[in-house]
């Protein structure tokens, strides 16, 4: 398969270089990560996705990209709206993981002397690791709801004030939503899993702003250094993942159905328009509601562990949503293709939404300068807070990097990577840390991921998104 190097931080993969291409692969990288990407199978899975009907402008490949189900993780495409295709594996497993991102009015040498009752209680307040439930005695019916209103609805039985929608995403709601789209295995397995972690990356990190890279827009998202945030990365939990594992199956019959052949079955897709593509994105929006909801209820048990930790208010201590963003979604949204305006389902899969200034769908505080990027790091490294530039509307439909990336797979990384070497590391580095399991340090240590700093500096490079902090953790939570 040919790979050509367009310029310094883009490589491309002609259409005609594989027999069914309908399309380029561009793949945003560097010469350093390109050879990382070279040992998995992203490249031929971007690849293969190029082979898919009604597909509109290129197959893109994010620097963070590695080898996922069937789409490549750090991947988007788009098709026509209205006579294009949906595909679950192009959205993931995981629908709407994402990251949220809440600030303080605290900084390091206010939270040093306290940090470790701080991390205590932070781990016991949010359950991580696999299976893990928080009982807060909603039911069936509140699933429901959750389903259909996301986080509107959650605030109004107390978890969280107003003001926190219009810092969220689709304001924390996906309107379409239909929970009886959903199976019963997926709502058994969700009503108990609202407001935890997980466990594989996902993870709770109190960070410092260490560098302002970008001070115009760092003050409009009220970011100083040294301040104290609190980064979330979580999805929809095994309600996202049953979804998608059921309409996989739906979809492998809907092709067989209508003789649909696939260079790889994992590509399965439905027409918009039929039933199989309604039913799976009523049923992928109750996801998204639901993930939006998860990270609300965290967001407040964050807020209840920072106040009896530190015997002030959440409000007193400025706990305000920076951010809140999906990386795993299928979304319509208009796009200028070749000089026209289109409505396109745009398919991002550990990929970010980077709009740029104007853009309506921004909250209107953020409309003159762009919308918030979050970018996590890999365990022990940093994070970023970047800002959607307009190369992202031009090159990638308005879309960013979602974090590193692996470069290991994860039993690479218990064989090679013993923990104790992680556990060294943090130390060193003076982060304190909470974490169910051994076996999971390894998986997730650092040096199994790509170097995020270079990551980030190619979107910026590239003009899709501007570096606003870096920010390190100091404690880290996760399963």
């Amino acid at each position: 398969m040919e790979l050509e190097k367009i310029d310094k931080n883009r490589f491309r993969i002609p259409k005609g270089s594989m027999q069914g291409m309908n399309t380029d692969v561009i793949a945003y990288s560097s010469d350093t990560l390109i050879e990382k990407v070279k040992k998995d199978r992203t490249l031929q899975q971007a690849a293969n996705a190029a082979t898919l009907p009604s597909l509109v402008g290129n197959v893109l490949v994010m620097p963070d990209g590695h080898e996922g189900y069937g789409f490549p993780i750090g991947g988007v495409m788009a098709f026509d709206a209205s006579e294009g295709i949906v595909s679950p594996g192009a959205v993931g497993f995981d629908i709407n993981c994402g990251v949220r991102l809440v600030k303080t009015n605290l900084e390091e040498k206010d939270i040093r002397p306290r940090l470790n009752r701080l991390a205590d209680a932070l781990f016991h307040n949010v359950p991580s690791g696999v299976g893990s439930k928080l009982n807060i005695g909603l039911t069936q019916k509140d699933l429901e709801k959750v389903a259909h209103e996301g986080v509107e609805y959650i605030i109004g039985k107390g978890y969280g004030n107003e003001s926190d929608l219009m810092n969220i995403e689709e304001n924390g709601c996906m309107h379409g939503a239909e929970i009886s789209k959903v199976s019963d295995d997926a709502k058994s397995r969700g009503l108990h899993e609202l407001g935890t972690l997980g466990a594989g990356n996902h993870f709770l990190e109190v960070q410092k702003v260490e560098k302002i890279f970008d001070g115009r827009i760092a003050k409009r998202f009220g970011l100083r250094e040294n301040q104290i945030v609190i980064m979330v990365h979580t999805g929809s939990r095994g309600f996202g993942h049953q979804i998608c594992s059921d309409y996989l199956r739906t979809l492998a019959e809907y092709q067989r159905k209508n003789e649909i052949k696939l260079v790889d079955p994992e590509l399965s897709y439905a027409h918009i328009g039929s039933k199989e593509a309604l039913d799976y994105l009523c049923a992928m929006k109750s996801a998204v509601n639901y993930a939006f909801t998860n990270r609300q209820i965290i967001t407040d048990s964050i807020r209840k562990s920072f106040a009896s930790t530190f015997e002030q208010s959440s409000d007193a201590l400025e706990m305000e949503i920076l951010y809140d963003l999906s990386h795993n979604i299928v979304k319509a949204e208009e796009h200028v293709v070749d000089g026209k305006r289109r409505k396109l389902l745009v398919h991002r899969k550990g990929a970010t939404r980077a709009f740029a200034k104007g853009r309506q769908e921004i909250p209107e505080k953020y409309r003159d300068t762009g919308q918030p990027v979050l970018i996590p790091g890999s365990m022990g490294t940093s994070s970023y807070v970047l800002c959607g530039a307009e190369g992202s509307m031009q090159q990638t439909f308005g879309s960013s990097c979602h974090g590193a990336g692996r470069v290991m797979s994860r039993h690479q990384a218990i064989r090679e990577i013993p923990a104790s070497r992680t556990f060294e590391s943090l130390k060193k580095k003076n982060i304190e840390i909470r974490i169910k399991t051994r076996k999971l340090v390894s998986e997730e240590a650092e040096w199994s991921y790509k170097d995020v700093d270079e990551v980030v500096k190619v979107v910026e490079d590239s003009g899709i998104s501007t570096i606003v902090s870096r920010n390190v953790p100091i404690a880290v939570i996760k399963g």
